[in-house]
């Protein structure tokens, strides 16, 4: 371990914190000192997140002690962590995009002449700060909606300085941009640290820590695991402080697909928004989970075969046959079924019962001569999928909404399975749902993938690749840059997700 001999701008020591039964923090330190950037980094759920927000003022922590150049504080709101000069600038940008950048980064603290607000003072004080962290100043009067992604990134980073903050938190911030973007990024980081700001860097693509850390603590279930000079690290042992060693234990499903199986979805060479050259193939009975990082462009890929996403080149061959779905419904009429990751959002009618969003989609069949809809056969399906699925419910007249994270899904994904898809692609599938749920939803990605189809799991939790998957396809940079097959460990496949250009030339299938 790397010691610094001076003392920290923050000082976090045994932060905890529970939600409920869920113990998000155990015991959590982190030592941020000024003029350096000290990465953050862990698995979803290590707890990240929670300290983060406990610095920023926007959680409470029910333990722990927090210093702030030596003195003890309590950060009980955001308003206390701003006064200090502990600014947070979050994965999205919460921007106004109809105001002018001056707009936004002045909102609730104009500088006033009298009453009136000095609308002079306030675009020069932006246009010095714009300068000073690389960007035009004649930026000031513009719409943030007329900016690009990197230029908005960097907004909420001239607000912080335009509020004195002497540490800076940025997390994920470079989840969405391009390596050329990310350069200009690390280039206003640099400026800052020059100029003594504390940064605090979330990342979850450990390849371009080594391009800016100085230090990096590794957070694994709700504790710290410890703190290195970025110089004592490789991707590798990163990835295996993050996981705890280097062999899983982890049970996958019995069955092994036939590898002379048909070929049921071929990505040739596809290119799109978010993601270039991807080459994929799965087969029927077989389960592939494509597996990236925050920003690595696999939904965008799930996106383009369920038609929200239009591939500028390439081909996506379904049995062999080209296919470009324009929309859901004509992905559909091909045998795609998708269940979207944000389920509550783009995957069911909250206020309506199950029967309802089980047979969604579904009407021509559940109709009679075409010309009215069965109710019967709609309850009668509802029913037959509820018993399938194992949902809990009293009743398939009740309203989804009303059910636990994990039956709701199990609800949703049963409208996929009413009639059986030729591919089945599921995003983030046990996202935000208990552990008996998660379970139960992958002895259905099995038994799916037993009756013949085939089925792509496109996720970021990594254990969950590993245990549903027959083979791993790595998504890094909008490309699959890595494949593994069943003898893949978590450090294999997160060290060729994030950055070990090595592992992923040498990837075992």
């Amino acid at each position: 371990m790397t010691s610094i001999p001076v003392a920290p701008r923050i000082r976090i020591r045994g932060a905890a914190k529970r939600f409920g039964a869920v113990h998000a923090l155990r015991a959590a330190d982190l030592d941020v000192h000024a003029g350096r950037v000290h990465a953050l980094v862990g698995e979803n759920g290590a707890g990240k997140s929670t300290l983060v927000k406990i610095l920023a003022g926007a959680e409470t922590a029910d333990a722990g002690t927090v210093e702030f150049d030596g003195r003890g504080v309590q950060l009980s709101s955001t308003s206390e962590a701003l006064s200090l000069g502990i600014s947070t600038v979050w994965q999205e940008p919460q921007l106004f995009d109809e105001l002018t950048v001056t707009e936004n980064i002045f909102t609730g603290r104009e500088l006033r002449k009298g009453i009136v607000v000095d609308w002079r003072r306030q675009r020069e004080e932006v246009g010095r700060l714009l300068d000073l962290i690389g960007l035009s100043g004649h930026l000031a009067t513009v719409p943030v909606a007329e900016l690009s992604i990197a230029q908005a990134q960097q907004v909420p980073i001239a607000k912080a300085l335009a509020q004195d903050a002497s540490v800076l938190v940025l997390d994920e911030p470079s989840a969405i941009l391009t390596d050329a973007e990310i350069e200009v990024l690390f280039g206003v980081v640099r400026k800052l640290t020059a100029r003594g700001v504390a940064v605090v860097y979330i990342s979850h693509r450990l390849d371009e820590l080594f391009r800016i850390a100085d230090e990096v603590t590794v957070m694994r279930d709700g504790r710290t695991v410890g703190t290195w000079g970025i110089g004592d690290l490789t991707v590798r042992r990163i990835a295996e402080l993050m996981v705890g060693g280097a062999i899983d234990e982890h049970v996958r499903r019995d069955a092994v697909p036939d590898p002379g199986a048909p070929v049921v979805l071929e990505l040739d060479d596809l290119t799109g928004p978010g993601y270039s050259g991807v080459h994929l193939r799965v087969r029927a009975g077989e389960v592939v989970a494509l597996y990236g990082l925050v920003g690595s462009g696999a939904a965008a890929i799930a996106a383009s075969l369920w038609g929200m996403v239009t591939p500028a080149s390439g081909r996506v061959l379904l049995e062999g046959r080209p296919v470009r779905p324009r929309s859901p419904k004509e992905a559909q009429a091909t045998g795609i079924a998708l269940l979207p990751a944000d389920r509550k959002r783009e995957g069911m009618f909250s206020f309506q019962s199950i029967a309802f969003n089980v047979s969604a989609g579904h009407i021509g069949m559940l109709s009679r001569l075409g010309l009215w809809f069965d109710r019967r056969r709609e309850r009668e399906v509802a029913r037959s999928m509820v018993q399938r699925l194992a949902i809990k419910t009293p009743s398939e007249r009740q309203a989804i909404g009303a059910m636990s994270g994990g039956n709701a899904q199990k609800a949703v994904l049963a409208r996929q399975l009413v009639r059986r898809p030729k591919l089945l692609v599921l995003e983030e599938p046990t996202q935000g749902v208990d552990v008996g749920a998660k379970e139960e939803i992958h002895r259905l990605v099995a038994e799916v993938a037993g009756d013949g189809t085939a089925v792509l799991v496109v996720t970021s939790d990594l254990p969950e690749a590993l245990r549903v998957a027959d083979r791993v396809v790595v998504v890094r940079g909008g490309a699959t840059t890595a494949e593994f097959g069943r003898d893949a460990t978590q450090v294999d496949v997160l060290a060729a997700a994030a950055g070990d250009d090595a592992l992923a030339r040498g990837s075992r299938s």
